[in-house]
Formats: C-alpha cells, structure tokens, sequence
C-alpha cells in the first residue's frame, strides 16, 4: 500500500495539482509549469544521488520516472504556449541542455563520476527553467502572476536544498555546494515571510502556508543532521523534502486560481 501511494504521489507531483493532464490554458498555468520546470531540475538531481548512495531507492527511482516524463510533457507544452519570440528561444535552448541532463539520469547506473556532471547540468537547466518562468512573469498584469513564481520557486528551493544535502552525503558536492545549500536555506525562509504577508492570500492559502510553515520544522531539522553511513540522515531528507514539495504544490495551485 505505502509502494502504491509513493508511486501515485511521485507522478502527481510531476502534474499539476487537481489538473494533473491538463494543457496550459492562461498565463498563471503558464507560470506554474514553467516554475515546475525548475523544480524538476533539481529533483531529479536529488533522487539520482539518492539512488547512488541507495536511499529511498524504489522510490527514488519511482520519482526520477516520473519526473522526467512530467518535464519532457511540459517542456513541449511551454513551446507551444509561448507567448513571444524570445521565450520560444528561450525553450529552445532549454530542450538542448535537458537533453544532456536526461541522458546522464538515465543513460547508465547512477556513478560518482557521472554525478558530478549531474550537480553541474542541473544548474544549467534550472538557469534556463527560471529565466523562462520570469519572462512568462512578465507578461502578466496582475500581482497574482508574481505570487504563483514566488510560490513556485519554493517548490525548487525544497528540491535544491536536498539536491546539495545528498550530494555532499554522496561525495559528489563541490566547493560551492555547502554554501548554496545555506544560500537556498535563507532564500526560502525570506520568501515564505513575503507569501505569509501576501494582501492576496485567501483563508485557504493562509491555511496552507501555516502547514508548509511545519513541515519545514521538520524538513530544517533533517537538513541538520550530519549525513552518516546508516543513511538514515539522508532517508530524513529525502523524505521530508518530498512533504515539503507536496505542501508547496498546494500552495502554487492556490495561486494560480487568483486572478
């Protein structure tokens, strides 16, 4: 039963929330899928480097799957949708190097080797992903717009924080990556201050917010642990990261409603 419903909660969290096959059908949808572009990027990183050191690994399997269907899916929906020359280009760009990514995801067993290409291609991805979601900000006119990118690179920074976590645990992390994982750290907690104080936020997103607000406690104290060769630090992680995520989908579907 608990198989089952990671397997259900791995490929709905690569849909949209309650529209799980739906097209992108305004510009918040927009948004929120491109947004779910970049959180993709570094999900998938996590799980690889999960499944390297053997944690979680049927469902870290299970979610790399699903998430790089969802990408793929919604990477040719966002190039249909595309509102503008320049952000078709930007899509563009963006399939070459996913191409690159996914082919190191699932192109052999997951190596050290291979990983550190991992941690680097995912940061190229998610440069691309988020330039894409700002210039689809852009076009819109209401605050709302900025509220569903705000709220969606939550969902990434939940990803990002476990991305650098798992692979520090893994041997894979750079110079860089104990400083972007505090980076990410700080990001979301300013970021979920500026969502709690938001003049749009309805009693049901206030609600949801209060419930990201504890699983972060939870997710804050697994970031904590030092990693060790029990791996029960980076089963913490790898679970409270997905909590953190599905409450921050929540959110974002929220969001997008408002107009």
């Amino acid at each position: 039963m608990k198989a089952l419903f990671g397997l259900l909660l791995a490929v709905l969290l690569g849909m949209t929330g309650g529209e799980a096959l739906a097209q992108i059908h305004d510009l918040n949808s927009a948004i929120n899928k491109a947004g779910r572009q970049r959180m993709l990027s570094q999900r998938m990183a996590k799980v690889y480097f999960q499944i390297g050191q053997q944690v979680d690994v049927e469902r870290s399997k299970k979610i790399l799957d699903a998430s790089v269907a969802a990408f793929d899916r919604q990477l040719v929906e966002l190039k249909n949708f595309a509102p503008t020359p320049e952000i078709k280009e930007n899509y563009l760009k963006l399939e070459k190097s996913w191409l690159a990514y996914k082919d190191l995801l699932i192109g052999a067993v997951p190596s050290q080797d291979n990983g550190r290409k991992v941690l680097e291609i995912s940061d190229q991805v998610l440069g691309l992903a988020h330039q894409g979601t700002v210039m689809l900000e852009k076009q819109s006119t209401s605050s709302a717009g900025r509220l569903v990118n705000v709220a969606g690179r939550q969902r990434m920074l939940s990803q990002r924080m476990a991305k650098f976590y798992q692979a520090i645990a893994w041997g894979v992390g750079n110079d860089h990556s104990a400083g972007e994982l505090d980076k990410a750290r700080k990001e979301f907690v300013a970021a979920h201050q500026e969502l709690s104080a938001a003049s749009a936020n309805t009693p049901q997103i206030k609600e949801s917010l209060e419930l990201v607000k504890q699983q972060w406690f939870f997710f804050e104290n697994a970031l904590n642990q030092k990693a060790g060769p029990d791996k029960r630090p980076q089963t913490a992680v790898a679970t409270t990261s997905e909590r953190i995520l599905e409450e921050m989908e929540t959110v974002v579907g929220l969001y997008e409603k408002l107009k």
